[in-house]
């Protein structure tokens, strides 16, 4: 008989393998801890390696938050031939010889895809259409339109050259698809490209995160269990730490466990906030009103 699953609560993460979805990687986490919830943010492709958090529990409340950070890849993209999926697990459709471009003809490339952009998500992509995601109407043989839409690309820099194979530094905000870069970059430089790999290296508040593999969780649960995986756990507070901090009363931060709103506190409207008690533990994601009052917009049901 499979043991009962488990609450756990807390924020796991994860170095995503190539090769398989990112919800396959959930799964196998989730099993391993026994957890009783979890979900990712963020999907990575199955070609794709890197940062995937993963929230547990609770920490699922706080997902939606992380899906709109920025993020950073490593991406490796090869001029010279577009594919069906813009990256190599598609089939090719286009060849076109490279013309002798130098490092300054790139960098002008670049230049056109960064900041606020329009761009074109793949045709094989998750967005969905009618409820049905675009790349199930793809592989049916439709006619599939995708609709442009504004993406932020902070960063885009070429980190090094070896012939049709461009290696880059990519920094953007949500619903930014890296393939599609590599996609206009391949026309804006008149061959065509496609990505053949691709590393999420941070999504923020995790800029500089401490990743842990498949195969090193399974050591470890052999070894420790569940108690051994759990000490690899962030705290709900990890994943909000950007927000501003406000630090309650142990009476205060009881009526913001039951969803009430606590007196006025003399502030100014302010953004979104994150609620801690007297031992630093989050208790709530509030808003201050412009009177000053505090009201839950999401609360969290830590055991202490």
């Amino acid at each position: 008989m499979k043991p009962a699953r488990r609450a756990v609560n807390g924020i796991l993460l994860l170095d995503k393998p190539a090769g398989i979805s990112s919800n396959r990687a959930l799964q196998l986490a989730k099993r391993l801890f026994n957890a009783d919830k979890a979900g990712h943010t963020g999907s990575l492709d199955p070609l794709a390696t890197g940062l995937l958090p993963i929230c547990f529990g609770e920490a699922t409340k706080i997902a939606g938050y992380l899906l709109g950070s920025r993020k950073a890849y490593a991406a490796r993209c090869r001029l010279g031939a577009t594919t069906t999926t813009d990256d190599a697990e598609g089939e090719i459709v286009q060849t076109r010889p490279v013309p002798q471009i130098d490092d300054a003809a790139i960098e002008a490339a670049l230049a056109g895809l960064r900041g606020r952009i329009v761009q074109i998500p793949p045709a094989y992509s998750a967005i969905k259409q009618g409820g049905v995601p675009l790349y199930k109407r793809a592989r049916r043989g439709e006619d599939v339109v995708v609709p442009p839409r504004e993406v932020e690309v902070h960063k885009l820099e070429l980190e090094r050259r070896d012939g049709d194979i461009l290696d880059l530094h990519v920094e953007c905000g949500s619903g930014t698809y890296v393939r599609s870069l590599a996609r206009e970059l391949g026309e804006r430089l008149g061959c065509g490209a496609h990505l053949t790999a691709l590393r999420r290296l941070w999504v923020e508040p995790f800029r500089d995160p401490v990743m842990y593999r498949l195969e090193a969780l399974e050591r470890i649960a052999a070894e420790g269990g569940t108690a051994g995986l759990d000490r690899l756990l962030l705290p709900l507070e990890a994943g909000v730490g950007g927000l501003p901090a406000l630090t309650l009363c142990d009476a205060d931060a009881q009526r913001l466990r039951h969803g009430q709103r606590i007196a006025a506190l003399g502030q100014a409207a302010t953004p979104m906030c994150r609620a801690l008690d007297g031992q630093g533990r989050l208790v709530a994601l509030v808003r201050i009103d412009p009177g000053g009052a505090v009201a839950v917009v999401r609360g969290f049901a830590i055991p202490e």
